[in-house]
């Protein structure tokens, strides 16, 4: 690849490949119809997505913005972000003035709300009362993590969506239209790491993509753990496999590789552990065990502990168990 060709791909692939319309949304069908159902009849009720990242959050409310309003979609959809501007005069100032303003030749406009969870318990109340007093023209998308940080009585009055992590199928076959549309050279072993990466984050996997296609001239398996900090599963295996024998020497020294010199997280080794777990050649009373460790060093690294230490101990309680 020269150097224009690299250059002329500074353009986000996540924003040149998101789905203008709901149809090309994919790996969530069933939310899909229901969308789709409220859009044909022009007839939104405020909604509620919830779900991890990178599943099509974001997405599906601007595909129903431009399917409703065209190429003048933006006129008449305001997005806002709770996680920047989490205090009560968001709701007070930014989406009443949005709320207030006139405009013509559509019955109502969409305020999408990005990680509502993050809005503090007075905010929210002030947008259940925003809700309630612009319900004859305007519909609030509500796109959080976790729906329990909500209060119930905007729930209530939301229709709720589920978006759950997207499968490996949906997440694979859009890395390779991506590869294909890019003229990048994509090995089987590159889609595996980077469907691995992702663990069922769109976003994910598409910035990974493009990264590793900008380090090299082929995406392949190295190039994708090296860009996304993931290790190995391979690895994993071995770390925990060696604890489980008895060996914390071996365990450690892996487990010193990757935080020191790959550079990995503690937080995402746990992630990977934990969704490794199953994969594992091992007894179920074994893997409910290693469980039961993971969750105690998850906890004590979210409380603030250091997670190189707890993690050592994991290891070190695992080899000691029998």
């Amino acid at each position: 690849m020269s150097e224009a060709e690299r250059a002329g791909r500074e353009e986000v692939w996540i924003e040149k490949y998101r789905p203008q319309t709901l149809s090309e949304v994919v790996g969530h069908e069933t939310i899909v119809e229901r969308l789709q159902s409220y859009v044909d009849r022009n007839d939104l009720s405020h909604m509620l997505f919830s779900g991890p990242a990178g599943t099509g959050k974001t997405t599906s409310a601007t595909a129903i913005a431009r399917e409703l309003y065209g190429e003048d979609w933006q006129e008449h959809f305001l997005e806002l972000n709770a996680s920047d501007e989490r205090g009560i005069d968001v709701v007070r100032d930014r989406i009443k003035s949005f709320a207030r303003t006139s405009f013509g030749g559509v019955d109502y406009r969409i305020i999408f709300l990005d990680e509502a969870d993050a809005l503090t318990s007075e905010a929210q109340a002030a947008l259940r009362r925003t809700m309630e007093q612009f319900s004859n023209n305007v519909r609030f998308i509500l796109s959080c993590n976790y729906s329990s940080q909500i209060i119930d009585p905007i729930q209530s009055r939301c229709a709720v969506f589920r978006f759950s992590p997207l499968g490996d199928e949906a997440v694979e076959a859009e890395i390779r239209h991506i590869a294909s549309e890019e003229s990048i050279e994509l090995t089987e072993d590159g889609v595996d790491a980077l469907v691995y990466a992702a663990g069922g984050d769109m976003r994910k996997a598409i910035n990974g993509l493009q990264a590793a296609s900008v380090s090299g001239d082929v995406v392949d398996e190295e190039a994708v753990f090296a860009i996304t900090s993931t290790a190995r599963p391979e690895v994993i295996h071995g770390m925990v496999q060696n604890a489980l024998d008895g060996d914390f020497t071996a365990a450690r020294a892996q487990l010193d590789e990757l935080i020191t010199e790959e550079g990995i997280a503690g937080g995402d080794i746990i992630d990977q552990l934990h969704r490794s777990i199953w994969e594992f050649d091992v007894a179920d009373e074994e893997a409910v065990r290693i469980l039961d460790r993971v969750g105690e060093t998850d906890y004590r690294i979210t409380e603030g502990a250091n997670e190189r230490i707890q993690l050592e101990a994991m290891l070190a309680s695992l080899s000691l168990d029998e």
